[in-house]
């Protein structure tokens, strides 16, 4: 992993790399500029005194000076400035007029700038920048022709050799100042290129890099993507991991439940959209907006986050569990089980729900049941299990499984094409009843019926009221329904030993072609003893005198009356006794969970022993387990209906 660095470091960088190029530059740029001086200047004053040496001995030539004389001149030059040291050379031309010195041929000879001068070149020399050396060509003038008559002008005829130290150097101000000039340049230069440079690379560069991942996530819309930025920038870690702890909670909140902690209906959508082989089941809480009420959203909260801590220790921890909203959770299995299976499971389920206590505080605790929808298989999961709940719901089951004649009720309560359907099932005589038994609680001996109606699909399989009942009142087709199934009950009752009880409505009795049509069937077959009709009329009776009126004239061909769902809608003590009804059937919502519900068993209690009272005889039903009809059995309902001893068919 490569080490990190932050701005601190960047910035200090910088300015070390910048000083120390600039620094450098202008080390380089001083040398330069001191020994451009050194030559510059060097020059100018040693050709002076070249000059001025020169005109001293001119002086002294014209005087008539000879060899030793010009000997002396120079030692005395020579004495004037210990440090500097001045020579002459005189050239060949000079040497034929006036004779040969033996040092000048031994410097025309040995000495290479001493031969270029002799060819009229000046010459500088600095040594260690600390010493300079010159030579400086006498060039023959007109007036030199006068002695020097073998030679011409422009001739060289001599050089004058000038050697001193540097000791001290002038500069000119105008050189100074150009040379601060161009160094801020430079340095200027440097700086900012240095600063663009860096800043591009580690900082603009990141924020851009940095800032180009945020769109992507942003554009992708993608909760679950992440900042991964590899710019070894401490400054940008720590906003990237500021960022990322930001999308972390993020991503919680979208994805899961903040009262429960559970995963919500977001993630679960999310993994059924990966179109795997999966069981789901929906779970819902029967009643819980009751809970709220009686106990208040605080205590409804408490209870709703140990139930999901229940559902955890249920479920296998490696399955999905999820809560969809208040009251309902689902759980997703892809573990290798077949549903069948998975159907064992949900009743496992619901019964272990159902025998846990669920405490509000230390004083109160309340008992809860479920009902679930089940679906398996890759598509439409959610909506299907949905689908299986609400009719659960409707039908009182602690669970269903989809299958496609629910998905085909669905489709047809939003298609008009449903009416044209269920026109066509009662043209072609495809309406009838099938039949569920009822047992004597004390013998447990089937002692009657209660018929059902059923719409026989086009695959020739039942399609339950729950599906098409509300859409046959809505169409007017509703009593012909009734017609069907008293017409087809009375002819397969005619000749059996039972008992059977048929369901109609308010509004069939108050219908007068109902009405009527009921008497001419009971004159006609003269079996009114084995009728028994139950009213499933779920609100408040307004047209009393003409219900009662109906009760008074089919009692007189034997007909027995039965309040059906007794507990909800307008079923009340005051109704039983002003209606002289024979059966009350006790509602399924209190009967399923009988075994265990503590409120359902005082209700129930309260019910048969006031219909004992009124000579009433009551029925249970929705027994679907031991439990439940012992539990019946144990409060002296008369007579149990329910899957536990059988479920509806079409023959007796």
């Amino acid at each position: 992993m490569s080490q990190k660095t932050s701005y601190t470091k960047i910035a200090a960088k910088i300015i070390f790399i910048t000083m120390f190029f600039t620094l450098t530059a202008a080390y380089f740029y001083g040398e330069y500029m001191k020994r451009d001086a050194i030559s510059n200047l060097a020059h100018i004053d040693a050709k002076k005194t070249s000059m001025l040496v020169f005109e001293t001995l001119y002086s002294a030539m014209q005087r008539g000076w000879n060899k030793d004389d010009l000997e002396e001149i120079i030692t005395r030059l020579n004495r004037v400035d210990t440090d500097m040291k001045i020579n002459v050379y005189r050239s060949e031309k000079v040497v034929k007029l006036f004779g040969e010195i033996e040092k000048d041929k031994i410097a025309r000879e040995s000495n290479r700038d001493v031969a270029q001068a002799l060819k009229g070149e000046e010459v500088l020399n600095i040594s260690d920048s600390n010493f300079i050396d010159y030579y400086y060509p006498v060039i023959a003038k007109n007036d030199c022709l006068k002695c020097h008559t073998n030679a011409n002008i422009g001739d060289v005829l001599g050089v004058i050799d000038v050697s001193y130290p540097i000791d001290d150097l002038k500069v000119s101000l105008n050189e100074m100042i150009n040379f601060f000039i161009i160094f801020i340049i430079i340095f200027s230069f440097v700086v900012f290129f240095t600063i663009f440079i860096e800043l591009n690379q580690y900082l603009i560069k990141p924020i851009k890099n940095f800032s180009n991942v945020i769109k992507n996530i942003t554009a992708s819309q993608d909760i679950k993507k992440r900042v991964e930025v590899n710019d070894n920038i401490e400054e940008i870690d720590s906003i990237k991991d500021i960022f990322n702890s930001m999308l972390d909670s993020i991503e919680h909140q979208f994805y899961f439940d903040t009262l429960t902690g559970l995963e919500n209906r977001r993630k679960l959508t999310e993994r059924l959209e990966e179109k795997k082989a999966l069981f789901l089941m929906i779970i819902n809480i029967d009643g819980f907006q009751e809970i709220n009420d009686l106990y208040g959203d605080q205590a409804g909260d408490i209870i709703l986050k140990e139930f999901a801590l229940y559902l955890k220790e249920l479920v296998h921890q490696e399955e999905g569990l999820y809560r969809l909203h208040s009251d309902e959770f689902a759980h997703v299995c892809s573990r290798g089980m077949d549903i069948n299976e998975f159907k064992i499971f949900a009743s496992y389920l619901s019964e272990k729900i159902g025998q846990k206590s669920f405490n509000i505080d230390n004083k109160s605790e309340v008992s809860l049941s479920v009902t679930i929808g089940i679906s398996y298989g890759y598509d439409q999961l959610l909506m299907n299990a949905d689908i299986a709940l609400k009719l659960a719901k409707k039908s009182k089951k602690h669970f269903l499984i989809y299958d496609d004649t629910m998905a085909m009720a669905k489709e047809y309560e939003k298609n008009f094409e449903w009416t044209k359907r269920l026109k066509k099932a009662i043209e072609e005589d495809r309406i009838v009843p099938v039949f569920q038994p009822i047992v004597d609680t004390k013998t447990e001996k089937i002692v009657k019926y209660e018929a059902l109606v059923r719409m026989i699909d086009d695959q020739g399989g039942y399609i339950p009221p729950i599906h098409f009942l509300e859409l046959a009142k809505k169409n007017k087709l509703y009593h012909q329904l009734t017609k069907i199934m008293i017409e087809k009950t009375f002819k397969q009752f005619a000749q059996l030993p039972y008992l059977v009880s048929i369901n109609i409505s308010v509004e069939d009795i108050l219908n007068k072609e109902i009405n009527g049509f009921i008497i001419n069937k009971l004159q006609e077959s003269a079996i009114g003893k084995k009728i028994v009709f139950e009213i499933i009329e779920s609100e408040g009776i307004e047209n009393f005198d003409q219900v009662l009126e109906f009760i008074e004239n089919v009692k007189q061909y034997g007909v027995g009356i039965s309040i059906d769902d007794f507990g909800t809608g307008y079923s009340n003590f005051e109704y039983l006794m002003k209606l002289k009804v024979d059966y009350i059937k006790i509602d399924g919502s209190m009967i399923k969970n009988i075994d265990k519900d503590q409120n359902s068993q005082m209700i129930t209690r309260s019910i048969v022993n006031f219909a004992k009272n009124m000579n009433i005889k009551t029925v249970a039903e929705f027994v679907h387990s031991k439990n439940v009809f012992e539990k019946v059995k144990e409060l002296e309902v008369d007579f149990s209906q329910g899957y536990y001893f059988g479920e509806p068919t079409d023959t007796i």
